[in-house]
């Protein structure tokens, strides 16, 4: 490969990342005068890595995770191969524009990873390659793809990445690439000291094949002249602030700078070399070398067992005047610092948004690379239809988790569904009730596994033919891991059902890589469970209570809550049916929903005849379209107790392990002569979702909002609302505003302790009798 084309295009490519910052933040009039921001510098460390990568590297299967402070970077690349419309170029950080950071649901160009939140888009590519092997040993092999992530070093402090490269389901990729930007700045400062040996030795723990780009091909011919040694051995040596220092020098300052301290064989060896060429030489890093990059790169090619990283030392700012500055991290090149640089590029401001002349040899590098690298349409949409129900029956008091479990085992006896469900969970998976579903299927390993324990229970069968992949204690990894389970559609062309399973006290563990996923447009099921006080014994540090809200104010997820197993096995087949077909089934309410779902179950057995009561009083169909909608009524009052039609009336609303308390102060309010409605809220987020349509469709048109069809079906009368819920209380307390009427909201909203059910609830005023006090007061507010 020509390497002078390569740089010849990587002056472009560092041109227009640097004007793509400066034009967001001096073009640009915002009004508001918030500084717009940008990262010129992080950006320009990446430049000859990333144009080695897109201009001779990849091919179109690869996927790519670009460290977030690149993302310049990545545009101008993507403009100059002719994937991006140069109108975006000036809008990055704007309205429909550019993102910040690389974004797979709104950029205009085609980004294979999210990234943002650092650490994130690291582990990323890792499990989307972890995806690709369960794919290609249940579907036949996918073309090749390599799986690359671009990372900054300071990334390497957050631990998820560590724990990602420990998990044991991560071994053995030799499809993985990690290319450290090793430029040994963070945010706020030169890092003191370099902590090579102590990341290379964890990545060499954890078996991954090392690989370091240090020096350039001047430096490394300096090295082979007699004397070279020392000088080698000195730049080794030398504190990273005096190395770092020595990019804003010049001339006899510089080498003054680069020879304190240094030995007397070293200011022999450069003596003979001028003060115009010193700062050059010494300064010459791996990372800025084509060649050296192109390197490491068909080295970790080689090697085909192992997950590979590379280290390519390179300085924050490379080629523009603010290179190694301790505070370049978001610093901006004046409109001079622009110009001059415009001007080195031959460029002028009619022509400084061009692209490569078709006919130079950049330009035909550039055409011939956006032809290799050209994709076909993926399909998202799995083709096959989830039924609506699994007709699963409980003829004795049964939990919301054990019937999550006995769903999932009888849609793995479907022929259609049954190839494509995958489950994971972080250790827990028998004690969340996959073990059917393990039974059945067996678990993920890329080798069969021999068996040297017979459990009756629980057949632990490793196989490719498993179903489950078993992750270590890690709810960050468990995540990322559906995150790319639920892409799999595009990273790796086969569409998947991917359930999991976690604690819920510990979805807030892995809440970072949760987000992460439902930004990136993943779609999957997770259920949290036990959860709540209810799991009474574990005590405080076990039982959820913020997470219900959680649910609920998550973008991109689906929150659903069922107390009984008919409800549960219709949202859950509903759930499945959405990501398998992307449109929602014609029975649902509510319209098509594109993200993840998040299912908070429990383990208290709870009587099923109030949900086989009802389900007689209205029938499969309307009670099926109001569950999946997001509510409906349990205890219609006025039906159960006729008596009571010119009484007091109140709405109690509830979710989960509660009801049967709901229920027990319905029953007494009765004997006081009032008419309690009971309400299971299955969904509080699709309610509120559709609460919030209406009232923003209002809003937007001056009009007086509407009462959504799923409230005004739960909810018909305008009466006093108590709402019960083993949950922090303000998640259902919004219900008072939407349906129009005084409410008094019940929860839990203080650390738990250990105890039986009855005592924790009533510690928290969770008893039908503080129900009923709760009621009596909601109608004096009235």
């Amino acid at each position: 490969m020509n390497t002078d084309v390569l740089d010849e295009i990587q002056r472009r490519v560092l041109w227009l990342a640097t004007r793509i910052v400066d034009a967001a933040n001096h073009d640009r009039d915002t009004g508001d005068g918030v500084k717009v921001g940008g990262h010129q510098a992080s950006s320009a460390s990446l430049v000859t890595a990333m144009t080695a990568l897109w201009f001779h590297h990849l091919d179109a299967e690869d996927r790519v995770a670009v460290k977030p402070h690149a993302s310049p970077v990545f545009h101008a690349i993507q403009y100059l191969l002719g994937n991006l419309d140069k109108a975006y170029l000036p809008k990055l950080r704007a309205r429909g524009g550019l993102q910040s950071y690389p974004s797979r649901t709104k950029d205009p160009d085609e980004v294979d990873f999210s990234t943002g939140s650092v650490g994130l888009g690291a582990a990323a590519p890792l499990f989307a390659a972890v995806t690709r092997r369960y794919v290609d040993a249940h579907f036949g092999p996918r073309p090749h793809s390599r799986f690359v992530a671009l990372i900054g070093d300071a990334e390497l402090d957050e631990g998820n990445i560590w724990e990602a490269v420990a998990d044991p389901a991560t071994t053995g990729l030799g499809n993985v690439m990690w290319l450290v930007d090793f430029n040994r700045q963070s945010l706020d400062r030169v890092v003191p000291g370099i902590r090579i040996n102590q990341w290379r030795g964890q990545f060499e723990a954890a078996g991954w094949h090392v690989v370091e780009v240090k020096y350039g091909r001047r430096l490394a011919e300096a090295y082979a002249r007699p004397g070279g040694a020392a000088l080698r051995d000195w730049i080794d040596r030398m504190p990273n602030e005096q190395y770092q220092s020595l990019f804003g020098l010049a001339g006899p300052a510089l080498r003054k700078q680069f020879l304190d301290g240094a030995p007397a064989e070293v200011a022999a060896f450069v003596a003979d070399i001028g003060d115009d060429e010193l700062g050059p030489l010494v300064t010459d890093l791996g990372g800025h070398d084509t060649q050296a990059m192109l390197d490491a790169y068909a080295q970790c090619d080689a090697v085909t067992d192992r997950p590979s990283v590379v280290f390519a030392y390179t300085v924050k700012g490379w080629g523009l005047p603010i290179a190694g500055n301790p505070r370049n991290h978001s610093a901006l090149l004046t409109t001079e610092q622009v110009d001059a640089l415009r001007a080195a590029n031959g460029l002028t401001p009619e022509t400084e948004w061009d692209r490569l002349d078709p006919a130079s040899p950049a330009g035909i590098r550039a055409g011939e690379r956006r032809e290799a690298l050209s994709r076909a349409p993926r399909e998202r949409a799995l083709g096959v239809t989830v039924p609506e129900t699994t007709r699963v029956r409980a003829n004795k008091p049964v939990s919301t988790q054990e019937v999550f479990g006995r769903v999932l085992v009888d849609l793995a006896r479907d022929p259609q569904v049954a190839p494509y469900l995958v489950t994971t969970a972080p250790d827990v998976a028998t004690s969340t009730n996959l073990a059917g579903f393990i039974n059945k299927t067996g678990v993920f390993a890329p080798t069969e596994q021999r068996s040297w324990t017979e459990d009756r229970m629980l057949r632990w069968t490793e196989s490719p033919a498993g179903q489950h992949i078993e992750l270590g204690i890690s709810e960050m990894n468990l995540f990322l891991l559906l995150g790319q389970l639920g892409l799999s559609w595009d990273l790796s062309g086969q569409p998947l059902l991917p359930v999991g399973t976690v604690y819920d006290p510990f979805v807030l563990r892995g809440l970072d890589a949760f987000l992460y996923g439902t930004y990136s447009g993943s779609r999957f099921v997770v259920a949290g469970t036990p959860s709540g006080i209810t799991l009474a014994p574990e005590g405080g540090a076990h039982q959820s209570t913020i997470t219900a809200s959680v649910g609920l104010e998550l973008p991109g997820v689906t929150f659903l809550e069922p107390a009984y197993a008919g409800s549960l096995d219709w949202l859950l087949c509903d759930a499945l049916g959405q990501i398998a077909g992307g449109a929602a089934p014609a029975a649902t309410a509510a319209p098509a929903e594109d993200g993840a779902y998040y299912f908070r179950l429990s383990t208290r057995p709870i009587d099923q005849a109030p949900f086989e009561a009802a389900r007689t009083r209205l029938g499969d169909a309307v009670l099926r379209r109001q569950v999946v909608a997001g509510a409906y009524r349990l205890v219609d009052a006025h039906q159960a107790y006729p008596e009571l039609a010119d009484a007091p009336v109140v709405q109690l609303a509830a979710s989960g392990a509660v009801l049967p308390e709901v229920l027990a102060a319905a029953a007494e309010l009765a004997e006081e002569g009032v008419a309690a409605h009971v309400v299971d809220v299955t969904s509080l987020d699709r309610l509120y979702r559709a609460w919030q349509r209406t009232l923003r469709q209002g809003v937007r048109t001056a009009t007086v909002p509407s009462v959504p069809g799923a409230l005004r079906s739960a909810f018909a009368d305008r009466v006093p609302v108590v709402t019960v819920h083993d949950a922090a209380s303000h998640a259902m307390a919004w219900l008072g505003s939407a349906v129009g009427a005084p409410a008094v909201p019940l929860g839990v909203d203080e650390f738990g302790q250990s105890g039986s059910v009855r005592e924790l609830y009533e510690l928290h005023d969770l008893l039908p009798g503080s129900i009923v006090n709760a009621a009596l007061a909601a109608i004096a507010l009235r």
